[in-house]
C-alpha cells in the first residue's frame, strides 16, 4: 500500500521577525512545518535556536531538523519547546542509537539523517530504531541549491528494505524532481523556495500532492 504524500514546507525562508503570520498563510493547505536548526559550524549556516522555536503557534507539527554539531546536547531543549518530531545526523552524533532513544523518551518522534555523499550503510543499525529518514538531496546549509538526483538511490534501498517508515527527502524540491522523489518512495516532501517564494503557495502544495 503506498504511503500518503505529506507536505513539509521548510520556515527556511520565511521572514522571521513575521514568523507566525507567515506560518498561518501556509497552514490550511500543509502536513508539516519543517524548522531547519543551524549552528554556523556543521553548516556555514545560522538560523533559530530552541527559543524561536518555543514562540511557534500552530496546529500543524513542528518538525526539527537539527543541522548541529554534539546534538545530544541540544534534544531536550527542542522537545521541551514543542517539537513534534527531532530528526539528527548521523555525521554529528557521537552516541546515534542513544541519541535516537533520548528524542523518543521526550515524546518526540526519532528521525536520522545524511547528507548526499553519505552511503545509507551509515545509518542502517538505527533504521529498525527511527520513525523517519530525512534524504537530504542537497548540501545542507542554504536554500534554492539544485536537486541531487544520485540519491534516489538510498530513498529507493530505504523503501525496498523498511516498507512502512516514512522518508522525507530534503533540497530542491519542485514541481519537476517531486515526481522522481515519490517514484523512489519518499512520501514527506519537504520544500523551502518552491513555496514560500511562489506567488500561489496553496497552487504549488498542489503540484507537490500531484507528485
Amino acid at each position: 500500500m503506498k504511503k500518503k504524500i505529506l507536505i513539509a514546507p521548510s520556515i527556511l525562508g520565511a521572514d522571521y521577525g513575521e514568523l507566525n503570520k507567515s506560518l498561518k498563510k501556509l497552514e490550511s493547505f500543509s502536513d508539516w512545518f519543517h524548522v531547519d536548526v543551524m549552528d554556523g559550524n556543521f553548516v556555514k549556516n545560522l538560523t533559530i535556536g530552541a527559543c524561536v522555536v518555543a514562540g511557534i503557534k500552530t496546529k500543524k507539527p513542528l518538525d526539527c531538523h537539527l543541522m548541529i554539531n554534539n546534538p545530544h546536547l541540544y534534544i531536550a531543549d527542542f522537545a521541551k519547546a514543542g517539537a513534534s518530531s527531532i530528526t539528527i545526523h548521523v555525521e554529528t552524533s557521537r552516541h546515534l542509537p542513544e541519541d535516537i532513544k533520548k528524542i523518543k523518551d521526550l515524546g518526540c518522534k526519532a528521525g536520522v539523517s545524511l547528507n548526499p555523499e553519505t552511503p545509507v550503510s551509515k545509518i542502517s543499525s538505527v533504521l529498525p530504531m527511527v520513525d523517519l529518514v530525512l534524504v537530504m538531496s542537497v548540501h545542507p546549509g542554504f536554500g534554492g541549491q539544485k536537486f541531487i538526483p544520485e540519491v534516489l538511490e538510498k530513498v529507493r534501498w530505504i523503501r525496498k528494505h523498511y516498507p512502512k517508515l516514512d522518508i522525507q527527502i530534503d533540497g530542491g524540491i519542485d514541481d519537476t524532481t517531486a515526481p522522481l522523489a515519490v517514484e523512489a518512495g519518499a512520501n514527506i516532501l519537504v520544500a523551502g523556495s518552491y513555496i514560500l517564494k511562489n506567488k500561489d503557495p496553496k497552487g504549488a502544495v498542489k503540484k507537490l500532492r500531484a507528485a
